[in-house]
């Protein structure tokens, strides 16, 4: 597979969490102005902001959980590799999952569909290790 094609749903996940970041600062912004927190509420901790800037803050904050082992498993796909159309078509499946995972967390945020995605995202990320796993310790 090109570099492009291996790297591109890693620039995708990037992306959102670019876009959720961004998102957080504009809610917090917005909240503040609206009066709707004091800047010495959450001096100390973030329990005191309103209910949207928690929601993107909290689906920002899972941007650096189960990515992270996604990056490294590209940068280690890529060193090595292995990195096939199978890693690819995973990799996308992989990212769909986050960003599913992130529209209902600053949606809806019902818990099981929540919880459904990130399930799904974690079983694609452990096949995706389990996989490549194999062909480096098989010799594949």
């Amino acid at each position: 597979m090109s570099l492009q094609a291996v790297l591109a749903p890693l620039f995708v996940q990037v992306l959102l969490t670019f876009v959720l970041l961004m998102m957080m600062g504009r809610t917090r912004f917005a909240a503040a102005k609206a009066g709707e927190v004091r800047f010495e509420d959450i001096a100390l901790g973030q329990s005191a902001w309103p209910e949207r800037p928690t929601k993107v803050a909290n689906a920002f904050s899972n941007q650096f959980e189960m990515p992270v082992l996604f990056y490294v498993l590209v940068i280690l796909a890529v060193i090595t590799r292995k990195a096939d159309l199978l890693f690819v078509v995973l990799s996308w499946v992989f990212v769909l999952t986050r960003l599913v995972h992130a529209l209902i967390h600053t949606g809806s945020n019902v818990v099981m569909r929540r919880f459904t995605a990130f399930v799904a995202g974690v079983a694609v990320l452990a096949a995706m290790w389990v996989v490549f796993a194999a062909r480096i310790l098989l010799a594949l």
